[in-house]
C-alpha cells in the first residue's frame, strides 16, 4: 500500500482498505491454513478406508463410490452460493465501515445538526442488510452437513441390502460384512469434515480474491533511476511545465488546459485564482501526487518521469492547510522520515514555527504523544507543527499551500518571519488566498479555469487592472479560494 500509487486512496475509503488489508487478508489466510491441513488429513484417511473397502467388498465399495459424486454436486451448488454471499458481505460490512469512519470523523458536525437520529437510521439499515447476508451463509453452511450425512444415510442403506442379498448366496461372510460396514461407518467424519470446509474455504478464498484483486488493480509507483548520490550537489535549475494538461475522470473540463510555466532556482511565486483554478492541482503534480494527462514537467532539468521517486520527493518540503499528524511524538512528526532526529534540529525547527513556549508546558517537551492527529492541539498548533516539519526537512523546493491560513495574525508574523528566512536561496510555490500575503512574492501566477491569465508583481498587476485587481479591490483575498 505504502508503494502503490495514489490513486488507490481517492479509489478507496480508509475503511474499505483498512477491512482488507487488517481483517479480510488475516482472516482468509487463517481459514486457508487451518482448512486445507484438516482437508489433507481427512482426503488421506478417506483414501485409506476406501482401499481397505476395495480389499474386502469391491461390489459394496462400488455402491459407495457412488456417493462421492452426488455429495460433490451438493458441495458445489452450496459452495458457489457461499461465495456469493461472502463476497456481498465483505462488500456490506465495508459499507458499514466506512460510515462508523465518516461519524468519527464528523462527530461534531453531526452533533451540531441534529442529525444522530438520520445517522442512527443509515447505520441500522446497513447492520440489517449484513445480518441478512449472514443469515443466508449461516443456512447454506448449515444445510450442507445434513445433506450429507442425508446421502451417505442412502448410501448405507443400499449397501446393508446388497450385503443381505450376498449371504443369502453365501458370496460374503459375516465377518467381511461386519469389517465393510466399520470401515464405511468410519468414513462417515471425514466425509463430515469435508463436507463442513466448504463455508471456511470459500469465505478464505473470497477474502485472498478481493485482496489479490486489490494488489492488481493498484499499480506500484515508477519513476526513473535518476538519483544523486549527495543532494547537496545536486543543481537547483528550476521548474518548467510545458503545456501541461490535467483532466481528472468524470470532469466537464481539464484541472489544467495547457499550461505553460517556468520558475527559476531561488525564485518564490504565489499562485492565486478562484476556486478551482488548477493551483493545488499546479503544486500536487510536482511531488507526482497526480500525474500529468499530456504534456511535460521539468525538475532541476529533469523530466519528473526520470526522477527516482524517494529523491524526486526529498527535494520537495509541502505544507498544506489540511494537516495530518501520526499518533507519535512531536520529534517524530518533525522529523518524519528521519530514522535517527536531531532534537537540537527539531527544537530549532519548532521554535521557528513559533510553538517553542507550547513545548515548554509540556511534561515530556518533544516526546510528547500528541495522539489521534492532533486532535487535543488547535488548528494553529496543529499547522505550526506542520511548518516545523517543513522547517526541519530544509529541502530545496517549498511549496506552502495555505501554509498560515489557520493561524492568529500575531503567530502568522511570527511564522512569515521564519518562512522568509527559509524560502532564501530556494525556489518557492505559495499558494494563500489572503492576497496581502503574497504581495512580496517575485512573481504573482494569476490562474483561471486551468491557464494561467496574468503574471508579474503585485504592482504591475494593480496596474494592469485584470482579475488580480479585481480579487484585490473588491476584498476577496479575505475568502478561501483554494480548490
Amino acid at each position: 500500500m505504502l508503494d502503490a500509487r495514489l490513486t488507490l486512496f481517492s479509489e478507496q475509503s480508509a475503511s474499505a482498505l483498512t477491512n482488507t488489508i487488517v481483517y479480510e487478508i488475516t482472516s482468509g489466510t487463517q481459514n486457508l491454513v487451518s482448512t486445507l491441513m484438516s482437508t489433507v488429513r481427512d482426503i488421506l484417511t478417506l483414501i485409506a478406508l476406501m482401499g481397505y473397502l476395495l480389499y474386502v467388498n469391491w461390489q459394496l465399495t462400488l455402491i459407495v463410490a457412488v456417493l462421492f459424486p452426488m455429495i460433490s454436486w451438493v458441495v458445489k451448488k452450496i459452495s458457489r452460493r457461499l461465495y456469493q454471499l461472502t463476497r456481498a458481505s465483505i462488500g456490506a460490512t465495508e459499507e458499514l465501515a466506512y460510515v462508523v469512519e465518516e461519524n468519527v470523523l464528523a462527530h461534531r458536525d453531526i452533533r451540531l445538526h441534529g442529525a444522530r437520529n438520520s445517522q442512527l437510521r443509515r447505520f441500522e439499515k446497513l447492520g440489517q442488510a449484513l445480518q441478512r447476508l449472514q443469515l443466508k451463509s449461516r443456512v447454506a453452511s448449515s444445510a450442507l452437513t445434513p445433506l450429507t450425512q442425508l446421502l451417505a444415510a442412502t448410501a448405507l442403506s443400499l449397501v446393508i441390502t446388497v450385503a443381505l442379498l450376498q449371504s443369502e448366496r453365501n458370496e460374503a461372510s459375516v465377518g467381511g460384512f461386519v469389517s465393510f460396514i466399520t470401515a464405511m461407518l468410519m468414513l462417515l467424519a471425514p466425509m463430515k469434515h469435508l463436507s463442513g470446509v466448504a463455508a471456511p474455504l470459500t469465505s478464505g478464498l473470497a477474502a485472498i480474491e478481493k485482496a489479490l484483486g486489490l494488489i492488481e488493480s493498484t499499480p506500484i509507483e515508477t519513476g526513473g533511476k535518476h538519483a544523486s548520490e549527495n543532494m547537496a550537489r545536486q543543481p537547483n535549475t528550476g521548474i518548467r511545465f510545458e503545456q501541461v494538461r490535467v483532466s481528472y475522470p468524470g470532469a466537464s473540463q481539464p484541472a489544467l488546459d495547457g499550461l505553460d510555466l517556468d520558475i527559476q532556482a531561488g525564485e518564490t511565486i504565489a499562485l492565486v485564482g478562484a476556486s478551482g483554478s488548477g493551483k493545488t492541482t499546479l503544486v500536487n503534480l510536482l511531488p507526482r501526487f497526480i500525474e500529468v494527462s499530456s504534456g511535460r514537467i521539468y525538475v532541476d532539468g529533469l523530466a519528473l518521469q526520470d526522477w527516482n521517486l524517494v529523491q524526486l520527493r526529498s527535494r520537495f518540503a509541502f505544507v498544506s492547510q489540511h494537516v495530518v499528524l501520526l499518533n507519535e511524538s512531536i520529534a517524530a512528526n518533525v522529523a518524519l522520515g528521519d530514522e535517527a532526529p536531531d532534537e537540537a534540529r527539531v527544537m530549532r525547527s519548532l521554535e521557528a514555527a513559533n510553538l517553542g513556549t507550547l513545548i515548554e508546558g509540556l511534561p515530556s517537551g518533544i516526546h510528547t504523544i500528541v495522539g489521534h492527529n492532533a486532535t487535543q492541539l488547535s488548528g494553529g498548533q496543529r499547522q505550526r507543527l506542520a511548518i516545523a516539519r517543513a522547517l526541519y526537512k530544509d529541502a530545496p523546493i517549498l511549496i506552502l499551500d495555505e501554509a498560515t491560513s489557520a493561524l492568529d495574525t500575531q503567530s502568522e508574523r511570527a511564522v512569515q518571519e521564519a518562512l522568509e528566512r527559509l524560502m532564501k536561496g530556494r525556489t518557492s510555490i505559495v499558494i494563500a488566498h489572503r492576497l496581502s500575503t503574497v504581495q512580496h512574492a517575485d512573481r504573482i501566477i494569476v490562474m483561471e479555469a486551468g491557464k494561467i491569465t496574468e503574471t508579474g508583481k503585485h504592482h504591475e498587476l494593480l496596474a494592469r487592472n485584470g482579475l488580480y485587481a479585481k480579487l484585490y479591490r473588491l476584498g476577496l483575498h479575505e475568502v478561501d479560494y483554494q480548490q
